[in-house]
Formats: C-alpha cells, sequence, structure tokens
C-alpha cells in the first residue's frame, strides 16, 4: 500500500511539441520559442514536469513520419513503454493539418499510452469532443489548402510577369527592389565562374560533365562539399537551368518561356547548343586519371596504334618516377614506358616553334583589325535579316492564330498550339540576336587582345595555367591529339586554323625573299 500511494502522489511527466513550418521560420522567427514557454507555463500550471521538448520546422500537412521532430518523440515514447506521458501542444495546427494523418497520428499516440493536451481547445473522449477535434483538423487542412493555392497564384502572376520565383541557383541570388519585390542579381564571383563554365561546354572547350566538374573544382570561390569537390548532380544543374539566360517558364503551370527581368548570365543561343550537346549524348564520364602530374595523358597518342598514352607514377629502390606509356594490348609499344621528362620537355619545343616572329605578330594583329572592321560592317547587314526573320515568324504565328479561331477540332487546335510555341521560342531567340548585334562599347583590343596572347606565346600561356587551363590551350592549339614515336619523338601536328595561317604567312614570306643586286645568283 506504501508504495502505491507514491506512485499515486508522483508528478506526472510531459513532453512538449513545437513546430513551424519552414527552416527560415526557426532561424529568423522565435515561433519555437515562444511556442515552448507557453507549454511550460501550462505545464507548471497543470503540475506536469517537463521532461523533454522536440521542436519541428517542417510543414503539418502530409505524412508526420517525414517530420525528424515527431518522429524523434515517437521513438522517444516507444522506448519507455512503463511510463506514461502527457504530451502538450500549443494549437491542434501543430499537432497536424491534414484530416487523415490528424487522425492517424492520434491513434499512434494512444498505441503508445500517451495523452495529448491543447492550449487552445479542451479534448474529450466523447462523440461531441471527436467531432469537434475532426472539425477543428479539417480547418486546418482546409486553411493550408487555401494558403498554398493563394502562394502558387501569386508566383505563377509572377512569372507570368517575368519575375523569377524558384530558389536561385548558383551565380545568383534574391534583393528586394523597390516596387518590383525580389529580383535576382549577379553574385560575383561566382556568376562569372558559372559564365566560363557553361560557355565552355557550349563551345566544347569542355567535352564532358566531368571536365566543367574538374573546372568548378579547381576555381577558389565557387561553393564545394567538406571534400573540396562539386558534386555531378549539381553540374547537371548548371546545364539545365534555363533562368540562366534572362528567361523564364514553368510549363507545369502553364506558364510559356518568356523575358526575365534579371540580368542573364549565359545567351539563350549557348543554352540551345549546351541542350543540343546533352541531347546529342555527347558527355563523357569523368576521367578519374586527369591529374596536373600528367596533364598531356589522354592528348598523346602512340604513333603506333594510334590510342592515347596513360601514365603513372613507377616505384624506385628509393623513390617514385614519372612515366608515359602505352597500354594498348597487341601494340608493339604497349607498356613501353617514357620518362615525363621527354614527353614533357618535347611539347614545351613543339609549342614554343609556334610562337611568330614579332614582325609577324604585327602582322597578325593587322589582320585580325581588318577582319573585326569588316565583321562590324557585316553586323548591320545581319541584323537587318535578322529583323526580317522576326517579322517572318510573328506572321507565321498570326495566320495560325486565324487558323485556330476558324477550326473546331480539338486535335488540329492542339497541333496548331504546339506549332505556336515552337514558333515563339524560335522568335525569343532571334529576338536575343538582335539584341546581340550592336556596335562594340569597349575598345578593339580588348576584345583581340586575349586571341593574339594565345597566338603570340601559347607556350607561356600553357606553362602558367592550371589543369582545366591547359587543357583548354591544348584544343585552342592543336586540332587533332598528337602522336609521339618512341624512336622518332613529336610527329607533326595539326593545328588549328589561327596557326596553319601563321605558318602558312611565315612560308610564304621565306619564298618572297630575292637575292640582291641583278647578277645571276650562280655563275653559268
Amino acid at each position: 500500500m506504501k508504495n502505491k500511494s507514491i506512485e499515486l502522489t508522483r508528478t506526472p511527466k510531459a513532453i512538449v511539441y513545437c513546430r513551424v513550418s519552414s527552416t527560415r521560420q526557426k532561424t529568423e522567427g522565435s515561433g519555437l520559442e515562444s511556442q515552448e514557454h507557453r507549454c511550460r507555463q501550462y505545464a507548471d500550471q497543470k503540475g506536469y514536469e517537463v521532461e523533454a521538448v522536440f521542436p519541428d520546422d517542417a510543414s503539418g500537412g502530409g505524412d508526420f513520419m517525414k517530420r525528424p521532430g515527431m518522429v524523434a518523440l515517437l521513438s522517444y515514447l516507444a522506448a519507455q513503454p512503463k511510463k506514461s506521458y502527457v504530451v502538450i501542444f500549443d494549437d491542434l495546427k501543430r499537432f497536424a493539418r491534414d484530416v487523415e494523418f490528424h487522425m492517424k497520428l492520434r491513434r499512434e499516440f494512444e498505441k503508445l499510452g500517451a495523452q495529448i493536451e491543447c492550449l487552445n481547445l479542451m479534448l474529450e473522449d466523447t462523440p461531441e469532443g471527436k467531432f469537434l477535434e475532426t472539425i477543428v483538423a479539417a480547418t486546418g487542412e482546409l486553411e493550408r489548402s487555401a494558403n498554398r493555392r493563394q502562394v502558387i497564384q501569386k508566383m505563377i502572376a509572377r512569372l507570368e510577369m517575368g519575375f523569377a520565383v524558384f530558389a536561385p541557383p548558383l551565380g545568383y541570388k534574391y534583393a528586394a527592389e523597390r516596387g518590383r519585390g525580389k529580383i535576382l542579381v549577379r553574385v560575383e564571383p561566382v556568376a562569372s565562374i558559372v559564365c566560363e563554365a557553361l560557355e565552355g561546354f557550349a563551345s566544347k572547350r569542355f567535352l564532358s560533365h566531368g571536365e566543367v566538374k574538374r573546372f568548378l573544382e579547381a576555381q577558389p570561390s565557387f561553393p564545394k562539399n567538406a571534400r573540396g569537390e562539386v558534386y555531378s548532380s549539381r553540374v547537371e544543374r548548371m546545364l539545365s537551368h534555363l533562368v540562366y539566360t534572362g528567361y523564364v517558364e514553368f510549363p507545369e503551370w502553364g506558364v510559356s518561356r518568356r523575358k526575365g527581368h534579371h540580368e542573364p548570365i549565359i545567351s539563350l543561343e549557348t543554352f540551345e547548343r549546351i541542350q543540343m550537346r546533352l541531347h546529342e549524348g555527347t558527355t563523357a564520364a569523368v576521367r578519374k586519371d586527369l591529374n596536373e602530374d600528367f596533364p598531356l595523358r589522354g592528348f598523346v597518342l602512340c604513333d603506333d596504334c594510334g590510342q592515347p598514352m596513360t601514365a603513372g607514377w613507377s616505384k624506385g629502390r628509393s623513390k617514385h618516377y614519372p612515366y608515359y606509356l602505352c597500354d594498348t594490348r597487341g601494340c608493339e609499344c604497349c607498356r613501353k614506358s617514357v620518362r615525363r621528362d621527354e614527353i614533357e620537355d618535347g611539347f614545351a619545343e613543339l609549342l614554343r616553334t609556334l610562337q611568330p616572329t614579332q614582325e609577324l605578330y604585327g602582322l597578325a594583329k593587322a589582320m585580325f583589325t581588318d577582319a573585326w572592321k569588316m565583321r562590324a560592317s557585316e553586323a548591320i547587314r545581319d541584323k537587318s535579316e535578322l529583323e526580317n526573320q522576326v517579322r517572318g515568324v510573328e506572321k507565321q504565328i498570326q495566320t495560325l492564330l486565324e487558323r485556330i479561331i476558324e477550326t473546331a477540332s480539338d486535335t488540329v487546335i492542339k497541333a496548331y498550339e504546339g506549332k505556336i510555341e515552337k514558333l515563339e521560342r524560335q522568335k525569343l531567340l532571334l529576338e536575343e540576336k538582335v539584341d546581340r548585334i550592336s556596335p562594340p562599347t569597349r575598345k578593339l583590343d580588348d576584345f583581340i587582345e586575349p586571341a593574339l596572347a594565345l597566338l603570340s606565346s601559347p607556350w607561356n600561356i600553357y606553362e602558367n595555367g592550371n589543369l582545366p587551363f591547359k587543357r583548354a590551350v591544348l584544343r585552342l592549339v592543336f586540332a587533332d591529339p598528337i602522336r609521339y614515336s618512341l624512336k622518332y619523338g613529336y610527329r607533326t601536328a595539326n593545328t588549328t586554323i589561327p596557326f596553319k595561317m601563321l605558318a602558312s604567312i611565315s612560308s610564304v614570306n621565306g619564298e618572297m625573299v630575292r637575292p640582291r643586286g641583278v647578277e645571276p645568283l650562280f655563275p653559268e
């Protein structure tokens, strides 16, 4: 009897559950603290001892097992089956805002032997009490659904006006602008890094997802995980994000592509080239054997079999030695290694031979200048032609709209709408090209100096760059991978057009040298 009386006078144990709808409300607001404070006051008034507090920052709609705090609370109760608890909520909306899961959660607490009490509603185990509880839960679900609908309607309206509404991709952030609400603005230097990565993939400077990934990982300012890596999924999202073009769309809500109010990072034309490359399946798997130790791995081919040479470190008696080698079965040179110095010193000499003389450099600069002026005059003609194309597309759209009005077939109407959507996209692309064709505002030297720098000294640029930059120089200088023979060294390289032009000019200049005087060069 004594033990029983002690059990009856023991202070009831209570658990407090608090919930806000998002992480932002948790970090920027004080909802959790105020809920806990009210629940503790209630527990003191009832004479309960608060044993634990479980907070959540998740929506009340849907499955309660997706709320970490609620899962932890149920696990806590299940781990102590011999104890009876009172679970206190600030409001029944904190319990659940979905009638179906409200009832399921109610039964879950009953199975665990826990009683629930709400500050704003007396929960009674009577037909009237259960009816009232159901009505309150249904009201919460109605409010949640109505709020969601209202939020989506506002987001659709913003999208239709050309404003981005979803989470900003890397390179952007939202900033409040008076009279326009929140608008995307560029974040530097990340935006410029994203621009270089996307344009590099579009132009085939980067041949695969893996090369884009390595380029981003080599940028100190680009966000990475704790291991200094960029997830492949992040690269894939970047390559397919329309927002980077300055346009917005969301077909799921019936919002077609339209010009946005934010500054673009890449052009729509670049984006379309990226999508074309992705659909063609040109992205190769990430090569893990490319590193700073062997920048020519995979680019130098074995002259006997034509396959890329691999590279690695060979262990000697006291240290490791770097080698390049052919690893193709059946090749005469298979597993015959070449010291790294021989491969890379020979390549350095090859690049140095491509450096033009000072006179030839001056001639190349004059040629670039003439070509630039010629292109400027052609731009005016191109702009006029593109404007004519825009008017032609608009006329086609107008014709299709008139046909839609005249037809009664849903199938035909749907086909016309599909054509109109394609024409609208074509029109946007043409309009962007028209906007981009404008007189240059920067000096001519700002445009041609980078190209001239590569032409004048490809070896210096290669030597001072990181691995992605070295790989880019290889593709800019050489039209094809270069061959290496164990007997003869490097074979004649196939360079890109600019270097071929310089070589041809140099040889013509050599042929045009005439002997001095009028006498024959050799006696007859």
